[in-house]
């Protein structure tokens, strides 16, 4: 049975803003179910990406982790789509035990307001509004969720959706 959000007890959640040059990650627990901005990982190497990664996991030892899902404003994927979903994966592979869950981070920028767009790195920051949100609302458990083409009528265009269970999400 998977763990959702209503069932991870007081444990500790972190929440990932997953970028191909910085990572952002938050902290929350499931007692307080409120989530606070914790560092920001540089992700330019796959080295520093799983050690900053790992350090966490080890000094927190979550009992679950979010991953925002990024996507267009009408809900289509798109490249950072791919991207992490792929992350996700590879963040419960490597720590087994620990259920990994994504959440749809479209308007995460748009909740922090414009002051904070003016900082250099909100990563973290958004980090705990996609780990809020998650709190919020629950998400997906990221072994259930897949990236699939769907040939349109024309027969020349490819149409690309995320699926859940077998739903369009």
């Amino acid at each position: 049975m998977q763990t959702s959000a209503l069932d991870i007890g007081e444990g500790v959640v972190l929440g990932f803003d997953f970028g191909a040059v910085r990572i952002g990650v938050s902290v929350g627990n499931g007692l307080t179910r409120a989530a606070r901005a914790l560092e920001i990982i540089d992700s330019r190497t796959v080295r520093a990406r799983w050690q900053g990664v790992g350090r966490l996991i080890e000094q927190w030892r979550p009992a679950a982790c979010v991953v925002g899902l990024p996507r267009h404003p009408d809900g289509t994927p798109h490249e950072m789509t791919a991207r992490a979903l792929r992350f996700a994966r590879q963040l419960e592979g490597r720590h087994a035990g620990v259920p990994v869950f994504m959440t749809d981070e479209r308007y995460s920028s748009a909740v922090l307001g414009d002051e904070a767009l003016k900082e250099d790195y909100i990563d973290d920051a958004a980090a705990a509004v996609i780990l809020q949100q998650w709190f919020d609302e629950g998400g997906w458990p990221v072994g259930a969720l897949a990236l699939v083409e769907q040939p349109q009528p024309s027969g020349d265009e490819v149409r690309r959706v995320l699926v859940c269970g077998g739903r369009e999400i």
